[in-house]
């Protein structure tokens, strides 16, 4: 009876128990956006390591919306099955003495713009083996058993057909690569689309090379050896600013092996000291959590996160802890309820996390992880485009 009469008068007052509940459910991340540039839908890389080819063609797909209003799905594996080629071409040569991995770069992306065009999802849709997802785990196996043996082979004299029967194992699993489009080339295509190669430029930002040159970044998935001009880091998070503010997007590539970098769509540098000082517990309590519940914590709400410089992000990729792990498309700006910033990333690993397939990164992640990033020359700012000598 006590029961009831209290909550009688807690409703009376206009308090709902329920309310309580999902309003305490609600105390993690709340974000609102601030700048949204439009972009196509999300897409599932699934079972392959083509975030490479998801995010670069991502941005092209974002460009052609921004450029031509056109709201196209673009194939993906048209993409991954040139690249595949031509790096077994540089594998097989060098006899083994390279880089083979199913991953790339947002280069490679590019390559193929300029060299073999674009072609649609329905024109190349990259699945004969099954299913409606990309699933590269078998395909890997067969493609690197062909390219290991020949590559590694004492053999004298090679084929003059080895690389058709290598293609022809892309072609089994993928589909050929189309030779036309509505009548045109795939060149022709991609330029109706608005989309140039020598328009775009890749960013980075690392002390063992001079800042405002270009240089090859020493990573095993840039086997293409394609150049990246090199900003102090500060500048470098001027560009992915001013760009988004400007309308534009950008392919980034980044570590994503950090504990802040979740499955549900957040990704943080949190400072571990300054939470367990705000959550009150003592560093025994703290460290005696297991590494899972530890991040879970870390990552549960917004915390104070580590100051990151130059020397920490040249330290990390020197070390090893920064590596070429996941690539996103950048397409706009948020807050949280502290009113800290994030970049808002479109994934490529279909409606997954919190957010649906978007990922919110704060500007510390960005500052601390970022490997690298692609984007139209005409979003850097005059300043640092005169430093670069990019016109």
């Amino acid at each position: 009876m006590k029961k009831q009469l209290l909550l009688a008068l807690a409703l009376m007052m206009g308090f709902s128990p329920v309310k309580a509940q999902d309003e305490k459910k609600e105390e993690g991340f709340q974000f609102t956006t601030i700048k949204e540039i439009p972009i196509t839908a999300v897409r599932d890389q699934h079972r392959s390591s083509t975030c490479w080819a998801h995010s670069g063609i991502a941005l092209m797909e974002a460009e052609a919306l921004r450029i031509k209003g056109v709201d196209v799905d673009l194939s993906e594996m048209y993409v991954v099955s040139h690249s595949m080629m031509d790096r077994a071409e540089k594998y097989v040569r060098l006899h083994g003495n390279a880089s083979w991995a199913p991953g790339g770069k947002c280069g490679d992306v590019l390559y193929c713009l300029e060299h073999y065009g674009f072609v649609r999802q329905e024109d190349m849709p990259g699945n004969r083996y099954g299913g409606t997802l990309p699933n590269h785990t078998e395909l890997d196996l067969v493609a690197t058993g062909y390219v290991k043996a020949l590559a590694k082979s004492d053999i004298s004299k090679l084929s003059p057909v080895w690389k058709e029967g290598l293609q022809g194992i892309y072609d089994a699993y993928l589909g050929k690569c189309p030779e036309k489009v509505n009548g045109m080339t795939p060149q022709e295509y991609a330029k109706s689309l608005g989309l140039e190669a020598d328009n775009y430029i890749t960013l980075t930002s690392f002390t063992h090379h001079p800042f405002y040159e270009p240089f090859a970044l020493e990573i095993e998935d840039n086997w293409r050896g394609c150049p990246y001009y090199n900003l102090p880091i500060d500048e470098l998070m001027e560009v992915m600013q001013y760009a988004i503010d400007k309308g534009y997007t950008f392919q980034w590539s980044a570590d994503v092996s950090e504990q802040g970098f979740t499955r549900d769509g957040i990704a943080v540098c949190p400072d571990a000291e300054k939470a367990v000082e705000l959550s009150g517990s003592d560093m025994a309590h703290w460290l005696g959590m297991s590494a899972s519940n530890r991040r879970n914590e870390l990552t549960s709400k917004p915390m104070p996160e580590i100051e990151v410089t130059q020397e920490m992000r040249q330290e990390a990729f020197d070390n090893w802890e920064t590596g070429d792990d996941h690539g996103l498309l950048i397409f706009g700006k948020a807050k949280d309820q502290n009113g800290k910033e994030y970049f808002m990333g479109k994934n490529s690993w279909g409606d997954s996390g919190k957010y649906h397939g978007i990922w919110y990164v704060s500007e510390t992640f960005a500052k601390y992880k970022t490997m690298n990033i692609v984007l139209h020359k005409d979003a850097l700012p005059k300043n640092i485009a005169k430093k670069l000598g990019v016109k």
